[in-house]
């Protein structure tokens, strides 16, 4: 099995399309309190690095969310569109983006140290709490 995958998706109002080249097939969760705020519940993602293409970017607003990284989103629906380091141009975008869901597999999550106590996750998955993380992608 292929540690990526090419994968293609839209948003809402079909105006922002994308297609990451290696989007990686491993799925992972984000439960600090920014992401559980801009979505509701954990944001769960794929890494899909900085070789992205995007059709309709005029209609992406971005906000700036930290010293290290940006979120877009459409501004006509209001579709998650990327987390984006800003230092790699490294992508993580919302699973459930692209249009399939073959070969994916639900492989990490971060932050758990700041993950409520109302839900739980039962698959086995490699987990950092928000200082293993930022050490590991030197962010502070």
């Amino acid at each position: 099995m292929r540690d990526t995958t090419e994968r293609r998706g839209h948003c809402l109002c079909g105006e922002v399309k994308i297609t990451a080249k290696n989007a990686s097939n491993g799925v992972g969760a984000c439960h600090c309190k920014m992401c559980r705020r801009w979505g509701g519940g954990p944001f769960m993602e794929i890494d899909c690095g900085a070789d992205i293409e995007i059709d309709g970017e005029e209609n992406i607003s971005v906000f700036d969310s930290s010293n290290w990284a940006e979120r877009g989103f459409c501004r006509n629906c209001g579709t998650h569109l990327f987390y984006r380091l800003k230092e790699s141009g490294q992508h993580m975008i919302p699973v459930g983006f692209f249009e399939d869901s073959e070969s994916l597999a639900f492989k990490s999550q971060v932050f758990i140290d700041e993950k409520p106590d109302y839900y739980e996750f039962t698959n086995k998955t490699k987990d950092l709490t928000g200082a293993e993380c930022f050490a590991l992608f030197g962010a502070s």
